[in-house]
């Protein structure tokens, strides 16, 4: 009866899934559906945009034209030319026939039709292409006006409009032409416009056309006008932007409509896409999921009965066992059962467990002698190290007859002695240690009269215990390679830090220092094989930390607040000193200085 309350729980897990896969799908559909539109209409308005440039760049070449045309000397001299008579003379026939062949060159450069004419108020004459005629200056007059001028007329049935520039010469006589040198007049008709209105709905998507209230509309030769015009009677109803989207309904439809305009000529580029036709895969989309939601719902009923007969109730009894053996007990054992793959990894089982029980102990055991051996390597060979260095210091004293440096590192060297024979135990108090590093300094110190030293601890500190000979090796180091080098006075100190669970030895020096690339290579070689370049000090104490206390354990270099380097002895803070004060080493309790 269980068998099928669990199956039960299984179906009603699977229908709580599928809840939240449901709604999560309606969630990003509707975003992604959000999304899209707006990556489309954007997409749509980048398009406008560009298009819109182009045209603008092709309205401000020609508009460019009267600024280059000005400057020509041919046209310079024409404006300077006054007549006695209506007749022109043959040297300014001759002009007038030059000035028409430069305006017919001007005019072809571009791939819009236009046509410009030139006015001379001196001679009271207009120039174009093909003819040189008189004008009226009141009526020129009342034509010249700054920026593009938007004229409509009629073509057949067909409404256009001509855009007309006029540039006057000098600047200054824009409002009195009579007093004028020239004026050079441009114009072209929408046509231009149109054609490329058509090879912009190319794509066969949109239905782009140009509007500006109170003049008009430019249309692309297939445009549906109805359409447009009630798609702005729609855009009336608010104020148009520069450049927006807007999505409109029309005859029950939805469209997406992208407007940009034109700060060229005032009029607004408009191009509207159905969303319907945008949407068409998503929907289709959306079906096949429900369907596929649904055929999966009745799979996973199916398989939720199958895995609890055949796999969850084996599943279980190995999930069992392997707690077991996970909380120590290894006298576990699976019951075999039947002739599956289940049986066979049970029987598996049994027999790997059979011989963990029979090694794991051995091994164990094996693996702890083996760490204490390496310990006692790491820590063997840094006695010698130290001995050389205090035997080649005792004879270099007695050549040098400093008899007292000699006895003092005697007395010295015999507290050595002592300290390291008996040193049986894996940790001493850093009390000791730090009193064994105490000596190695005053005899430095009798060596090197500029030598000075401090150490510092926080209270309690001292009681808490560390592996043997890590600090002394450091401290060498700092004396050898930092002070030894360095000219002036030398000053060495060791403070002790603990936070966060972590605590810290510091022997800082103001020797010569390194660089953070130097520093950064000799941490990278702690960690690899010792070789020539690596002193055996300071590699055995890394080791040996990490040996110890595992891999959140070991020493770090850095440059030193003092002016040389920093090393750092770091290793987690045991529970059973977790008293021990936390803060600075230089507000200390008990310290020494010499």
């Amino acid at each position: 009866m269980s068998r099928f309350n669990l199956f039960r729980k299984i179906i009603l897990f699977i229908f709580l899934m599928l809840i939240p896969i449901v709604g999560l799908y309606f969630y990003s559909n509707q975003t992604t559906t959000n999304v899209l539109s707006d990556e489309l209409s954007q997409s749509n308005t980048n398009q406008l945009v560009f298009f819109q440039n182009q045209v603008n760049t092709n309205i401000d070449i020609l508009a460019s034209w009267p600024n280059l045309l000005l400057h020509d000397p041919d046209i310079s001299s024409f404006r300077d030319i006054y007549l006695q008579d209506k007749y022109l003379n043959l040297d300014a026939i001759n002009l007038v026939k030059q000035i028409q062949t430069k305006l017919s060159i001007q005019e072809s450069s571009s791939n819009w039709r236009s046509h410009l004419a030139i006015y001379s108020p001196s001679l009271g004459r207009v120039v174009t292409e093909s003819d040189a005629g008189f004008y009226s200056p009141e009526e020129l007059a009342q034509d010249v006006k700054p920026g593009w001028q938007v004229t409509p007329y009629q073509e057949g049935t067909d409404q256009r409009f001509l855009f007309v520039w006029y540039s006057v010469a000098p600047y200054s006589t824009q409002q009195h032409t009579g007093k004028s040198n020239t004026i050079i007049k441009v114009e072209f008709d929408s046509t231009n416009i149109q054609d490329m209105l058509d090879r912009f709905k190319s794509d066969g998507r949109s239905d782009p056309f140009y509007y500006k209230p109170a003049s008009g509309v430019i249309y692309n030769r297939t445009a549906d006008q109805e359409l447009i015009h009630q798609m702005i009677a729609e855009l009336g109803s608010e104020p148009l932007q520069d450049v927006e989207n807007r999505v409109k309904e029309v005859d029950g439809k939805t469209y997406s409509v992208s407007i940009v305009l034109s700060e060229t000529t005032g009029w607004y580029l408009i191009d509207y896409i159905p969303l319907s036709d945008i949407m068409k895969p998503i929907l289709t989309s959306n079906r096949l999921f429900y369907i596929s939601i649904s055929a999966l719902l009745l799979m996973s009923c199916l398989a939720a009965y199958l895995l609890y007969s055949q796999v969850q109730v084996p599943i279980k009894q190995l999930v069992y066992v392997f707690r077991r053996l996970q909380a120590g007990d290894y006298g576990v054992r699976v019951k075999v059962s039947g002739r599956n793959e289940f049986s066979f990894l049970a029987a598996r089982f049994n027999s790997m467990v059979e011989q963990i029980q029979e090694l794991f102990e051995h091994v164990y055991m094996e693996k702890i002698h083996v760490r204490e051996a390496k310990l006692k390597q790491l820590q063997s060979q840094i006695n010698p190290h130290f001995f050389y260095n205090c035997f080649s210091f005792i004879t270099s004293m007695a050549k040098l007859q400093k008899y007292e440096a000699v006895v003092a590192m005697s007395h010295n060297l015999s507290r050595y002695f002592r300290y390291t024979t008996r040193q049986e135990r894996e940790l001493v108090p850093l009390s000791d240690e730090l009193e064994f590093v105490t000596h190695y300094l005053e005899i430095q110190q009798m060596r090197m009269k500029r030598l000075r030293y401090y150490v510092a601890l926080t209270e309690g500190a001292g009681r808490s215990e560390i592996p043997p000979l890590v600090i002394q090796p450091l401290v060498e180091n700092a004396v050898l390679h930092g002070i030894e080098p360095h000219s002036g006075e030398g000053e060495i100190g060791i403070t002790f830090q603990s936070m966060d669970g972590m605590a810290c030895i510091l022997v800082d020096d103001n020797g010569i220092g390194m660089n953070g690339q130097k520093l950064s290579d000799i941490e990278e070689r702690l960690n690899k094989p010792m070789d020539q370049e690596m002193g055996c000090g300071v590699w055995n104490v890394h080791q040996r930390m990490r040996l110890r206390y595992g891999e959140n354990a070991g020493l770090r270099f850095m440059a030193s607040p003092q002016g040389g380097v920093r090393a750092i002895l770091y290793w987690p803070i045991p529970q059973s000193h977790g008293s021990i004060s936390q803060g600075r080493g230089h507000e200390n309790d008990e310290s020494l200085i010499g």
